[in-house]
């Protein structure tokens, strides 16, 4: 599935992997920007305001010679594990929502609450043709959403320090982003005879600043504060890491630094890339004043390359139709698991459909354990079959949960795969 799947066109595709899905006539399915996928499974009571299952095709690049055990894009399984690029970001969501929608077609399903399913074809670059093209398909035929579910956070077992047993973390909202370029401009000149300051040393003593003088914290400023409450009676002690840090402040990066093209030349220009990920309490033009009195020297430019503010954050109270129907599937079928609302770090498609709900949630129910982080965008990324089968049964059971007028009670049975 997972090696084979996305190389076939869209027919072609559906007939071999999910023929009742593809042939059904509850489902109707068109390709978007020639790439994307976007399913409408109309529900029999239109009194129900209809739901959006999100998920992404594409991947970020993989060469098996940068270290992976197998092929990245091979699937072999190993121990009990898939191994292949996207297995965890995010071919498992795109598998596991139309696996269990064909399994609940075969058992001659009809919902009464009516959903859609989005498959982008480029997040991992922005989504500006895939997401962005099927929200204008929507919004022609005038589509408003109860919810909607994207990726985005997990169930993290042991990977936040001080935390007993594993969590999983709905995503409520996700951090913004912006790319600033600084750069510095001097008269180029000859190494023999250097001045006092060079541009790569004035740009790298702004740097440097802005590494010695992070973000400030704004823990209880944003949703963050009920992610800890929710995980209080489970945790230790919340011992300062790269795994909470991002959770409490906007986090600083520089990712590139270019200057100089001769070893005896001294470059008149120097420029570095510092990629900010930003906190739900913070705008855009914080962050850039921030960046402007940390470095504190106008001889340091200071462009804003791209970014937007971070999203609206979507309810969580005992009355969220969307949220409480998610964290009850999570239940009923991980009782063990401690449920809490969270900040998404990274940045999904969903941004692009605030437009179409008001609520929107980033949340998968992949296992993260210790040392997986590391798989996401990087070499050796798995699922284990065990939790591939777990993500069937939880989208399985969540598209039948959602057909109730009323919000569920907090304990019942699930739904039998």
């Amino acid at each position: 599935l997972f090696s084979h799947g996305w190389g076939r066109g869209p027919k072609e595709f559906g007939n071999h992997f999910f023929p009742t899905v593809f042939s059904s006539h509850l489902v109707q399915h068109e390709v978007v920007a020639n790439y994307s996928h976007l399913f409408w499974v109309p529900g029999s009571d239109l009194a129900l305001v209809p739901y959006m299952l999100l998920a992404h095709i594409d991947v970020v690049p993989a060469d098996e010679n940068d270290g992976w055990e197998v092929s990245p894009f091979s699937a072999k399984e190993i121990d009990g594990f898939i191994y292949g690029r996207g297995t965890i970001d995010n071919k498992q969501s795109v598998m596991g929502i139309l696996q269990a929608l064909e399994y609940l077609l075969i058992r001659g399903y009809s919902p009464q609450r009516g959903f859609f399913i989005g498959l982008g074809h480029d997040e991992e670059v922005g989504g500006l043709q895939g997401a962005m093209n099927i929200v204008k398909v929507l919004k022609r035929k005038g589509v408003q959403l109860a919810f909607i579910l994207d990726e985005g956070l997990a169930v993290l077992d042991g990977v936040i320090s001080g935390l007993q047993g594993p969590a999983a973390l709905i995503g409520i909202s996700e951090k913004g982003q912006a790319t600033v370029k600084l750069s510095v401009f001097k008269a180029p000149g000859h190494s023999s005879m250097p001045p006092r300051e060079s541009s790569i040393g004035i740009l790298a003593g702004a740097v440097k600043r802005l590494e010695d003088n992070p973000m400030p914290i704004l823990f209880g400023e944003g949703p963050e504060r009920r992610t800890f409450e929710h995980l209080a009676h489970r945790v230790i002690v919340m011992e300062r890491s790269p795994d909470t840090n991002a959770f409490l402040r906007t986090t600083t990066a520089v990712t590139m630094f270019n200057s100089g093209v001769k070893v005896n030349v001294l470059p008149s220009l120097a420029e570095a890339y510092v990629n900010l990920r930003i906190h739900p309490a913070q705008t855009v033009e914080e962050v850039l004043e921030f960046i402007q009195s940390t470095v504190g020297d106008e001889r340091v430019k200071m462009e804003l390359v791209n970014g937007f503010d971070p999203l609206p954050v979507s309810s969580y109270d005992e009355t969220s139709f969307g949220f409480q129907t998610i964290k009850k599937t999570l239940l009923d079928q991980f009782p063990q698991v401690t449920v809490a609302p969270g900040v998404c770090i990274g940045n999904t498609d969903s941004r692009h459909y605030t437009d179409l709900a008001k609520d929107i949630y980033r949340f998968a129910p992949t296992w993260i354990r210790p040392g997986d982080t590391q798989r996401f965008h990087g070499i050796n990324e798995r699922i284990s079959k065990k939790n591939y089968e777990e993500l069937v049964v939880f989208y399985f059971n969540l598209i039948q949960n959602c057909d109730i007028k009323e919000l569920p009670s907090p304990h019942s049975a699930g739904h039998e795969l």
